[in-house]
């Protein structure tokens, strides 16, 4: 079906190597998509950061959790911290696939970013992933004096399937008692594998992400233990279906008008809010999933800067 894309966006959608890319091979999605990426953090500028990896204590009888720590340049004293999680639909990226934000993200805030490759599915379905992200949180929370975290402003951050994974982990923090978190950032989250939304039953060709995608997505991401759709699946895989959001940290969730995956973060958003979850919400118009990736169009900047203004409120920066 035809969609009113922005005009800008619609104009680079042609240089989009493979709009309508899929994931039902692993192994080919993640060579196609780690080639895009590389392409993009060619000649990345990474000045006023200094960049550290590091593989810390991974869940429970499972592997060490790989990690990059993003300082600001010069830094003597205790500043907000957060914790990244990738996208890629469960089932692809690295610390690479965000390189590029996390670099912008430290040195324009000025904040300590700690970015965690969690083991993808479908080798490593949930819980291991969202474990992987609950261990690299204690890891960050425990160690913030000697990466200068200030531990009171200790903020998660993801995108798609980062998102998701942020706001399980909100959940799953809250409830087990575990480190504070002071904000979450979810942004074009992926939370609800029912896939019922009017957004996930209309949007079957869209750019980047799709229906057929989330359904891969989906079932790669819960394995043998459950399937996608069942009345057994638990919210922390699948945050849209928790029924009490109280206790959770402030909010931002965006959304994509041509985003399958648009519904049900707007319903989230609303829940949130239901809950006295203070929340903030935004739908960017004319836009796709991924869409910022062509960061040269209007739209995408007016995004960009509504980032790093929400999270310079969150986090208490104060700029010049």
């Amino acid at each position: 079906m035809g969609y009113n894309y922005d005009a800008e966006l619609a104009q680079m959608l042609q240089f989009l190597p493979d709009t309508k890319f899929t994931m039902s091979d692993p192994e080919q999605a993640r060579a196609h998509f780690l080639e895009m990426i590389s392409s993009l953090n060619a000649g990345l500028d990474e000045s006023g950061v200094v960049i550290a990896e590091q593989a810390i204590a991974g869940p429970e009888g499972a592997p060490e959790v790989p990690v990059r720590i993003y300082t600001p340049e010069g830094l003597n004293a205790a500043v907000p911290g957060i914790l990244h999680i990738h996208g890629g639909g469960f089932v692809i990226g690295n610390l690479d696939s965000e390189h590029g934000t996390c670099v912008a993200l430290c040195r324009r805030l000025g904040v300590v970013i700690v970015s965690v490759d969690y083991r993808l599915a479908p080798e490593t379905p949930y819980p291991g992933p969202l474990e992987d992200c609950y261990a690299a949180l204690q890891w960050a929370s425990s160690n913030s004096a000697r990466l200068q975290i200030d531990p009171a402003r200790l903020a998660i951050f993801g995108q798609s399937a980062g998102g998701g994974l942020a706001a399980a982990l909100a959940l799953l923090a809250r409830d087990r008692s575990g480190p504070a978190i002071c904000f979450q950032y979810l942004g074009i989250p992926e939370l609800d594998d029912r896939l019922q939304t009017s957004s996930m039953q209309r949007f079957v060709d869209t750019p980047m992400w799709n229906r057929p995608n989330a359904e891969i997505s989906w079932d790669f991401y819960l394995g043998d233990q459950y399937q996608r759709g069942a009345d057994n699946v638990p919210y922390h895989a699948a945050p849209a279906r928790a029924e009490d959001l109280t206790g959770l940290p402030p909010a931002y969730v965006n959304t994509m008008e041509f985003d399958p995956l648009r519904d049900e973060g707007v319903e989230y958003a609303l829940k949130l809010m239901r809950a006295g979850v203070a929340t903030e919400l935004h739908s960017f118009p004319g836009t796709f999933h991924g869409s910022s990736l062509f960061s040269s169009a209007r739209i995408s900047q007016r995004e960009s800067r509504e980032m790093f203004a929400v999270l310079e409120r969150a986090l208490q920066i104060e700029t010049p």
